[in-house]
């Protein structure tokens, strides 16, 4: 080898030995990490999950919405500093329903969640099952309503996924009666929303101690009726119009638990007081979550069940409609997202967005299995970080025509023995001739014509179409078609359907097609 070959022979070498030396300085680092290193530094920490409900808590019953008389100023604040959601919806127009869309992110129709009093089936997914799987602790607290807590339920919170509970069958006043992971009911003493999220708190400090992350879902029985206030709360209230006098209201009574007439400005006194305890309730939540340590990386999201009520008196709303009916009013709540460490800036969103949202969402953020069945939410991650623009598939409601079960000849088969179904935990108001809540649910006959009807929607991004909102009878098909621009028409006053028969004919179509979706899943074929 002459002296230029060496030379090159010898850089070749050394060029070599270097490139070996670079991998395992490499290697050594990787090993450095995995192993010497704690794992746990190098994780993502997971956020805690809070998911709060007013229940008959309306989106106009606000005060950072304007409301003259409602005092929240919690909910104000999250809204000032966190994400503001101005067109939130619950996924159906009365209680029961709505919760079951939050739990499974489906409209509650698949699981022949008709109305308030009716359960879900056993076999639907939830979040905390999904949340699970990425090593949460899960809770639930205050209204369950979606079947009895008691052991013996399969449809209780632990049947459908919560690792504990503390419960109610229905809503509750003051001095609550609550079954704790299915006992027997036991009285706790206190203002109800307070003695709720009393026990939210003794669960969040549990999992802080086991080193958890975790999901709190807390359904407050505020602010539905009949009424009550502390008289703190009730004071602030004192000076309401004198006008309200003159109008009365339907409503539970306290004492009887009988349906009464009262005096609107008594009635508005006394809910105007919960919705405030509720939102003091909140604050205490926020204030313990900053002394444990974890309030910046805790999402809270804030919303209602559906619409006001009739014994609300539509005082100062905009919104058409009313709790039950398919307009803004009976459809439109609250939503407030708070996260301090990731929504470290206030916004406001006109998105549409609706509670089926939150199971896909929050299974999105933490990186969570989604159940694999058709689902009607999508989610937010993308709305939370402020990239998404507007809604890429539509929402859906509709009141389903439950006659075609509930009186059918030969009788449909219930889906739960009846004897599961009865409820434990004490009311105030009585509730077909007892005070305890019971619950059903039936298997669905075969597919008919007569399934599409009853009161439904369609809404995209700027227009609302709502088919047989204004039948009468629960059977019939009905015809009405209304069409609303919401962008020029919030208050759904002016019916476009036959000024713009194309796109009426369109959202109809497409409103038919969703809906065999649903009857397919209600028919039980997405548990074969």
């Amino acid at each position: 080898m002459n002296g230029v070959s060496q030379i090159v022979h010898n850089q070749k070498e050394q060029s070599m030995r270097s490139t070996i030396n670079r991998v395992i300085r490499l290697q050594w680092l990787l090993f450095s990490l995995v192993v010497i290193f704690p794992l746990k530094a190098f994780s993502v920490e997971l956020p805690n999950i809070i998911l709060l409900m007013g229940d008959d808590h309306g989106w106009s019953e606000t005060g950072y919405n304007g409301h003259p008389f409602v005092k929240t100023p919690i909910l104000d604040e999250m809204a000032a500093k966190g994400l503001r959601l101005d067109r939130f919806y619950a996924g159906h127009p009365t209680c029961s329903p709505t919760r079951v869309s939050v739990l499974t992110g489906r409209h509650p129709n698949r699981s022949g969640t008709f109305h308030p009093g009716w359960s879900i089936r056993p076999e639907e997914i939830t979040i905390a099952h999904s949340l699970g799987k990425a090593g949460y602790q899960s809770g639930h607290f205050g209204k369950w309503h979606v079947g009895p807590v008691k052991t013996s339920s399969p449809t209780n919170p632990r049947a459908m996924g919560f690792s504990e509970y503390v419960s109610h069958d229905n809503f509750y006043e003051m001095n609550p009666q609550f079954s704790r992971n299915g006992g027997p009911p036991e009285q706790f003493d206190g203002e109800g929303s307070q003695v709720t999220i009393d026990q939210t708190i003794e669960f969040i400090r549990r999992s802080i101690e086991a080193e958890k992350p975790f999901l709190a879902v807390v359904w407050f029985g505020s602010p539905h009726e009949p009424y009550s206030g502390l008289p703190e709360d009730l004071k602030l209230y004192d000076e309401l119009p004198k006008e309200l006098e003159n109008r009365s209201v339907r409503l539970t009574s306290m004492k009887t638990g009988r349906p009464t007439n009262r005096p609107l400005r008594e009635v508005l006194r006394e809910r105007y007081a919960e919705i405030t305890a509720m939102d003091r309730a909140i604050g205490t939540l926020r204030q313990e979550l900053v002394a444990l340590g974890v309030r910046e990386n805790t999402l809270i999201w804030y919303c209602g069940d559906n619409g006001n009520p009739k014994s609300s008196g539509r005082v100062a709303t905009p919104l058409r409609g009313e709790k039950g009916l398919m307009y803004e009013g009976g459809v439109r709540v609250p939503g407030v997202i708070e996260w301090p460490s990731r929504i470290t800036m206030p916004r406001q969103s006109s998105i549409n967005a609706v509670t089926s949202d939150m199971l896909p969402t929050l299974c999105d953020l933490v990186d969570a299995p989604t159940p694999e069945r058709p689902l009607d939410g999508i989610s937010l991650a993308t709305l939370i970080s402020g990239e998404m623009v507007s809604r890429p598939k539509p929402i859906c409601f509709w009141n389903y025509p439950s006659k075609r079960v509930t009186q059918r000849k030969p009788a449909a088969k219930q889906y739960i023995a009846s004897t599961l179904q009865e409820g434990t935990t004490p009311l105030v108001k009585y509730m077909g001739g007892k005070l305890t809540r019971s619950f059903q649910n039936f298997h669905q006959p075969a597919i008919a014509a007569e399934d599409y009807g009853g009161p439904r929607v369609l809404l995209d991004n700027q227009y609302k179409l709502v088919v047989g909102a204004k039948a009468v009878s629960g059977n019939a098909v009905s015809t009405s078609v209304e069409l609303f621009n919401l962008k020029t028409d919030p208050a759904e006053e002016h019916n476009l359907a036959e000024s713009e028969p194309k796109r009426t004919q369109k959202m109809q179509a497409q409103l038919h097609a969703w809906q065999s979706s649903v009857l397919q899943s209600l028919s039980g074929k997405d548990y074969e």
